[in-house]
């Protein structure tokens, strides 16, 4: 025996139901011919009936729904906290103390945000600006870089490129105990508030 389920049978009753009431209703208006039945009239047995039949399908809709809530018993699952939304610090200047676990001695690499979402700072030897967008869920872009063109000794310019990269790379932020971090591919970078 194929057991045949609750929605399926509800649409088969359904369709039983239409087939009965549009034989019933063409043969008691067979007496005016089927060329005068127009499409209103149709149209109005076909509402009748599937609002006769409307209750029928409400009541296996709450009953499916029935099923797939969890018993008395049963405790539903709750959803865990959100985290609270925070806001970036727009128009505030940082100043880095950390590369990828590494203090930074030696040099100096700086960062704001303003309110136009330019980040501009300096990266050790040369002044940048670039296209910086904290996201929702502290997600966090930074645009193509444009730099200055300072010739520098080798040291700086090696630190100021792998700074550089590591804020093109950045892809999220956070404030941790009011330093600004920022989680690039390779690593993360820190920053003190300046000043």
């Amino acid at each position: 025996m194929q057991v045949v389920p609750r929605a399926v049978r509800s649409r088969l009753a359904l369709a039983t139901a239409i087939g009965a009431v549009e034989d019933v209703g063409f043969r008691a208006l067979s007496n005016r011919g089927l060329d005068q039945l127009n499409t209103q009239s149709r149209l109005g047995l076909m509402a009748a009936l599937v609002l006769s039949l409307s209750p029928m399908l409400v009541t296996d809709a709450l009953a499916q729904r029935r099923q797939q809530m969890p018993s008395r018993g049963e405790q539903p699952q709750e959803a865990p906290p959100q985290k609270q939304e925070k806001n970036f610090p727009l128009d505030a200047s940082w100043t880095a103390i950390q590369m990828n676990g590494k203090p930074i001695n030696g040099f100096r690499a700086t960062l704001k945000v303003d309110s136009n979402l330019r980040g501009t700072g300096f990266g050790g030897c040369n002044t940048f600006s670039a296209s910086a967008y904290p996201l929702r869920q502290q997600a966090f872009a930074v645009g193509p870089i444009a730099v200055t063109k300072s010739t520098c000794d080798k040291s700086a310019s090696d630190f100021e490129r792998s700074y550089l990269m590591a804020l093109r790379s950045a892809r999220q932020w956070d404030l941790v105990e009011g330093r600004l971090v920022l989680k690039t591919g390779a690593g993360e970078i820190r920053f003190d508030r300046g000043i």
